[in-house]
Formats: C-alpha cells, structure tokens, sequence
C-alpha cells in the first residue's frame, strides 16, 4: 500500500469511529506495525490534520474536519460505481436521476486516471427487466417520509384483496429482488410491520412527526422481522 492511501486510510478510520482508536487497532486494520501508525500519525498532526490522543490512548479526529472530494481510493470508487448503479436500476425515478447526476460530479473531481476508471468501471448491474409499477406509484414520497420521520395515511391492499386504512410511521425501505417493502410502525395493528409498496394506495402525509429514538426503533424493526442489517 502507498504511504499516501495509508494516511488517508487513518483519516478515514478515525472519521467513521465515535471514540478513541488505538494504535494497535489502526495497526491492524492497515496490516503494518504500531510503529509506522505513530510515525504516520504525528505525520498527519504535523500536517494540520486535527487528530487528538497519544501513543497507548487512542486517537480522534476533532468534528468538522473532512477531506478534498477527489482524495479517493480505487475502492471508494468503485463503491460510490456500484452503489449508484444499483440506485439507478432499483429506485424510482427521482433516485436515479441523483445516481447519474452523483457519478457525473464525481467524475468532474477525479483526477483523469480515476475518472476514465469510473466511466469504464466493470461493477455492472442488470438493466431493469421488470415494471416499474412493481414499485408502486409512491416511492419518492415513501423515501421522503422515511427520511423525514413524517407519519403517513395509507391505504393498504393485503394479500387477500382487502383494503384497510393504516396510519403508520415509516422507518425504513427494504429493496429485495422481486418486491419492495416499507418497514413501518402500524397504530392499527400497534405492531412492526412491512407493507409492499405496489400494494399501497393512496398516500397522505399527515403533517406530524415521529421520534425514531435515534435509530432504536429501526433496530427493534429489523430485530423482531429477523431481516439482517
């Protein structure tokens, strides 16, 4: 590994981390001695990088500090590839207009080498070979919803054809091969539940807000449906 990925590496590590990271855990994760981590870190300090701690403390990086958007590794790149080509064929519309727009400011960043391996990247994703009303004909407001813990008003047709009324919360959207689900807490059945979009009707966002607890409730969603995260 070049010592340049291996400082923006460290950034990176102590960026994704809320506390301390010792140097043996960073030595590890970089597969090199503790030895080059301090001398990389006192580097990277001596740079102006505001990373805090000592050698047998661990290290932070103070908030606020972010890095230049063309400072990208190959495998970032082909993360950011893979993950807006999923986005363009498994989203709605909206979704993959900002994957395109996404790889298109990116590629403007890169320096020439990365950008031609973006436009020629090999991470390929299958066109979409089925409907588009499979999604339903609300995804954009279900991800707005989701994003913006707003309660919504929906109606619902279950697997029998019965149409019920539902006031719910929506926590998360769970795209599988063949469906997409809107994981929610439903008032009426005063339950998790995942309800499959094309399945959902009418939509009316209710002006009113739900706490999510800071991600606690999407956990006890996904725990309780036993959907691995």
């Amino acid at each position: 590994m070049r010592r340049a990925d291996r400082l923006l590496l460290i950034v990176q590590t102590l960026r994704r981390r809320r506390g301390p990271v010792t140097a043996q855990a960073l030595a590890v994760e970089l597969e090199v001695s503790r030895r080059t981590i301090y001398r990389d870190v006192a580097d990277l300090q001596s740079a102006r990088v505001p990373i805090e701690g000592e050698a047998g403390l661990g290290y932070v990086l103070r908030p606020g500090y972010d890095l230049p958007p063309l400072m990208f590794t190959v495998e970032e790149v082909e993360a950011i590839v893979l993950g807006a080509r999923l986005s363009r064929e498994r989203g709605d519309a909206a979704l993959a207009r900002a994957a395109d727009d996404v790889l298109a400011k990116v590629a403007a960043v890169l320096p020439p080498q990365m950008a031609t391996m973006l436009e020629r990247s090999a991470l390929l994703v299958p066109a979409r070979t089925w409907d588009e009303a499979a999604f339903g004909s609300h995804m954009a407001v279900l991800r707005r919803a989701v994003r913006d813990h707003a309660r919504l008003r929906i109606g619902y047709v279950d697997a029998a054809g019965a149409l019920t009324d539902r006031v719910v919360w929506p926590l998360a959207l769970l795209f599988l091969p063949q469906a997409t689900l809107l994981g929610a807490w439903c008032e009426l059945r005063q339950a998790y539940r995942f309800f499959r979009t094309d399945r959902i009707g009418d939509v009316t966002v209710t002006g009113e807000r739900f706490d999510t607890r800071n991600g606690a409730l999407v956990a006890e969603l996904m725990r309780e449906h036993e959907v691995p995260a």
